[in-house]
């Protein structure tokens, strides 16, 4: 293989422990484009021919931008055939003999899901072979489309971009340590480990601030702090052509039905999501934009769709609005953008984020508390297990930015991006959620730019962005 970067990114141990010790004979790596998806393929394997796993016992195969891949020229079961070829060729024996023998063969299948009907051939081959597979995809909506025949095989793993703790240690800024390593929920709903949560961030405060100054100025994507010499104009020149064009021009254009989305349309729906980040607009509203924009008769209807497939890519996500008690409040979908600095590479607008930074620029304060919110909502909806919603502003009470349902219980965040914090005002959101009993929650949260905003009410815990970023 190609030289690989020593540095490995969050998941890399999880995916290898799941590997040697499966919980379900399928992991699938699920994330936008460009955040290093193969190279934890690449780095995994390397790591097992290091440990003395036999070359023989390994494929890996790359169905990205491979045509034949998708087409009749290698029959219509094209992963059944590699995989039989590979038995018979390369490991020459049986896999089920291999597997007894204690040799069981690893399959890498990179952007799995750009194969027909990829989902019913993993199924057919995990029922019959025993085999470890762990494939990537960039298309969470063909990926879920697998879900339903891939029940009881399949255990998934988001990855985003870069987490605050990665910055630090690609920059080589310091170690920064998590508040949390794995899944633990429970902890989530205790106020004390919130506290503790606040205490670790004020304990790492040069690593953490320094961290997310780079984070404000250059985003979370891995190549803009590999390279961190290149300048930003070059950088987000990057950013739009491999990830965002990338995503409109080929990822949801891809198949005969994708080829009739209008790329000019889909291009006009991301922007209005970028300039929409944090909020919730109607679909109508949306609608009377792009057709003003674009000159063309644009229906409500097709932009709901289009911003499906914007989510379904993972650039974007929608947070819907909460359910109680199977009774929808109204509301629209809010956006979220999996990194602010696609936004300011798309739309040629750089917001920062770091407190010290906004104070030289405050007449950029309400756009940099828009661009707050959409980090804390991404990082949420992108930790596998958690349920995020919004809690849309009614008659019966104020809006809440995210609640985080755990269990029976439901966890408010507000998010409050700004030099003052009122104790009564910025927190009239938590407290109205928290009175009601049939919301079911323990505490609320407030997150703000630094760490001296403090509220009297001992139910609510004050957690600056930053440290939030450094939980997991």
């Amino acid at each position: 293989m190609k030289p690989l970067p020593n540095f490995k990114r969050w998941p890399f141990r999880r995916l290898l422990e799941r590997l040697e010790n499966p919980l379900a004979p399928i992991i699938v790596i699920r994330g936008p484009r460009q955040i290093g998806k193969t190279t934890l393929q690449q780095q995994i394997i390397e790591t097992l021919l290091s440990e003395g796993i036999a070359p023989a016992r390994i494929l890996r195969v790359q169905f990205d931008d491979l045509r034949s891949f998708s087409t009749r020229e290698v029959g219509e079961e094209p992963i059944l055939r590699l995989v039989e070829w590979f038995a018979k060729a390369v490991l020459e024996g049986d896999l089920n003999k291999a597997a007894r023998e204690g040799r069981p063969a690893y399959l890498f299948l990179d952007e799995v899901q750009n194969v027909p009907n990829w989902d019913v051939q993993l199924k057919t081959l995990v029922d019959h072979v025993d085999v470890r597979v762990l494939v990537t995809g960039s298309s969470a909506l063909r990926i879920e489309q697998g879900r339903d025949s891939l029940a009881g095989r399949i255990h998934t793993i988001e990855v985003g971009p870069l987490r605050l703790r990665e910055i630090a240690a690609l920059r080589g800024l310091g170690e920064l340590r998590p508040a949390q390593v794995d899944n633990g929920w429970s902890d989530w709903l205790s106020i004390d480990f919130w506290r503790s949560v606040h205490d670790l961030g004020v304990s790492q405060k040069q690593i953490r601030d320094a961290a997310f100054s780079a984070f404000s100025e250059r985003g979370a994507y891995p190549v803009a702090h590999q390279l961190p010499q290149v300048e930003w104009s070059v950088l987000a020149d990057q950013l739009n052509e491999s990830v965002v064009r990338r995503v409109i021009q080929h990822d949801l254009r891809i198949g005969e039905r994708g080829r009739k989305r209008d790329q000019t349309l889909l291009e006009e729906v991301f922007r209005m999501a970028c300039r929409w980040l944090g909020q919730a607009p109607n679909p109508a509203h949306l609608a009377d934009e792009a057709q003003r924009a674009l000159r063309a008769n644009v229906g409500v209807q097709r932009i709901r769709h289009y911003l499906q497939f914007l989510d379904s890519s993972l650039l974007v996500r929608t947070i819907q609005p909460l359910e109680i008690r199977l009774k929808r409040r109204k509301g629209y979908l809010k956006f979220v953008l999996c990194d602010h600095a696609i936004r300011a590479a798309w739309l040629q607008e750089q917001i920062p984020l770091a407190p010290d930074q906004l104070d030289s620029a405050p007449h950029l304060a309400d756009l940099a508390g828009r661009l707050a919110e959409s980090a804390a909502g991404y990082f949420f909806a992108s930790l596998t297990g958690l349920d995020v919603a919004y809690l849309p502003e009614s008659n019966s009470g104020p809006e809440v930015d995210f609640v985080l349902v755990i269990g029976d219980k439901r966890l408010p965040v507000e998010v409050k991006y700004q030099r003052r914090i009122d104790p009564l005002r910025d927190t009239l959101g938590l407290r109205a959620f928290i009175e009601k009993a049939v919301n079911n929650a323990p505490m609320g949260i407030l997150i703000t730019r630094d760490d001296q905003a403090s509220v009297v009410d001992p139910r609510i815990v004050c957690i600056p962005l930053s440290t939030l970023l450094m939980v997991r």
